[in-house]
C-alpha cells in the first residue's frame, strides 16, 4: 500500500524536475527520443523531423530525473552505481540514465513509447516499403514463417513489429501468442496473449523456457541481445513456428551473423544449421535524415556447404549470402 501511495508522488516529483516541455513531449506521438548531454543540451527526435535542439536542463534537474526514476525501479544509482535502465514511472517509456564518474555531468535518454499503431498500409503509403515488400511480409506471416526485424539503434525496428504483430491478429486471430520483453514495448490487441517481461532475477533465457509451458502458437521477442538466441532459434524450430523477434543489425544479411555471434554465448558448436532452419524472413529497416526505410527483404532457405542460401525480394533473384567465420 505504501509503494502505492507514494507512486503519485513519485510522477509529480518527475514531472516538476523534468519540466513542462519534456512533459508535453511525452505526450506528442510524433516524439521518438528525448536526449540530454553532459553538456545540458537537450534534444528531441520527431518522426519526419529528426533531432533538433530543445533548449537546455540544469545538472541539478537532471540529477533530480535520475534519482527519481531510480526510486521508482527500486534501484540504486550512485557513483558506485551510475547507470540507471528501466522504464519511466510516466507512460513505460523506456529511460536510460547516467552519471559521474561516467559522465562529466547527469545525462539521459527517453525512448518513448510509441503510443499509436503504424499499419504496414501506413508503410507503403508513407514511402518506408514498397507494395511488394508488403505483401512478403504479409505471405511469410500467412504461411507461419519466422520473421526477423533487423535495424540499427533508433531505425523503428519495435514499431514495425508492431505492425507486423496486428497482421498476425488480423490473419489468424486464433492464435496464442506469448510476448517477451525487457521493457514494455510491444502493442498486441490479440484476445489471446501472454506479455512476459525479464526482471534483475529472471533473464530473457529463463521466461524462454518457461514459455515452452505455456503452449505457445507463436513466441515474440521484443529484442534478442544474448546467448538466450539460441533457445529461441530451437523454440522455432520444435513446433512454435510463426514467431517474430528483432535483432540489433545494420542489414538483413548481417543479422545471420548477428545471430551467430549471440548463439555462440551459449554454445561452442556453431549454429549455423539452426539458424538457417529456424529464421524464414529478415526484413531490414533503416533510419534515414528525414525517417525510416526499409532497406531489404530476404527469404532464407538453410545453410549449406558453408554458406546461407537466401532470396532477395528486391533483387528477385537467388543469392548467397557466405558466411563470415
Amino acid at each position: 500500500m505504501t509503494q502505492l501511495r507514494s507512486h503519485p508522488r513519485l510522477v509529480r516529483k518527475l514531472q516538476e524536475a523534468l519540466g513542462d516541455q519534456l512533459c508535453v513531449a511525452l505526450d506528442d506521438s510524433n516524439v521518438v527520443e528525448i536526449m540530454l548531454n553532459p553538456d545540458g543540451k537537450l534534444f528531441i527526435e520527431r518522426l519526419c523531423h529528426g533531432v533538433a535542439p530543445a533548449g537546455e536542463m540544469s545538472s541539478a534537474a537532471a540529477e533530480m530525473v535520475i534519482g527519481t526514476v531510480a526510486h521508482a525501479l527500486h534501484a540504486e544509482v550512485d557513483t558506485d552505481h551510475p547507470i540507471i535502465s528501466g522504464e519511466l514511472p510516466i507512460g513505460g517509456h523506456r529511460f536510460e540514465g547516467l552519471l559521474p564518474p561516467i559522465v562529466s555531468r547527469p545525462a539521459f535518454t527517453i525512448r518513448r513509447r510509441a503510443s499509436r499503431l503504424i499499419l504496414l498500409d501506413d508503410y507503403v503509403r508513407g514511402g518506408v516499403m514498397t507494395e511488394l515488400q508488403a505483401g512478403t511480409i504479409r505471405s511469410a506471416i500467412a504461411s507461419r514463417l519466422n520473421i526477423i526485424i533487423s535495424g540499427g539503434t533508433g531505425s523503428g525496428k519495435t514499431t514495425l513489429a508492431n505492425a507486423v504483430i496486428d497482421e498476425i491478429v488480423k490473419s489468424a486471430p486464433e492464435d496464442r501468442l506469448v510476448i517477451l520483453e525487457d521493457t514494455a514495448e510491444i502493442q498486441c490487441a490479440a484476445d489471446n496473449a501472454v506479455l512476459l517481461h525479464t526482471s534483475d532475477a529472471v533473464d530473457m533465457g529463463r521466461l524462454l523456457k518457461s514459455t515452452m509451458r505455456l503452449r505457445p502458437d507463436r513466441i515474440v521477442v521484443g529484442e534478442v541481445r544474448d546467448g538466450a538466441a539460441l533457445t529461441l532459434l530451437k523454440a522455432w524450430n520444435t513446433g512454435h513456428p510463426g514467431g517474430v523477434a528483432t535483432i540489433h543489425s545494420n542489414t538483413a544479411t548481417s543479422a545471420l551473423r548477428r545471430l551467430e555471434q549471440l548463439t555462440a554465448e551459449a554454445s561452442h558448436q556453431p549454429m549455423h544449421e539452426v539458424i538457417g532452419e529456424a529464421v524464414d524472413l529478415i526484413v531490414s529497416i533503416e533510419r534515414t535524415p528525414r525517417d525510416r526505410r526499409v532497406r531489404d527483404v530476404i527469404h532464407v532457405d538453410r545453410f549449406a556447404n558453408g554458406e546461407y542460401e537466401i532470396q532477395s525480394d528486391q533483387l528477385t533473384e537467388k543469392k548467397d549470402a557466405r558466411h563470415v567465420a
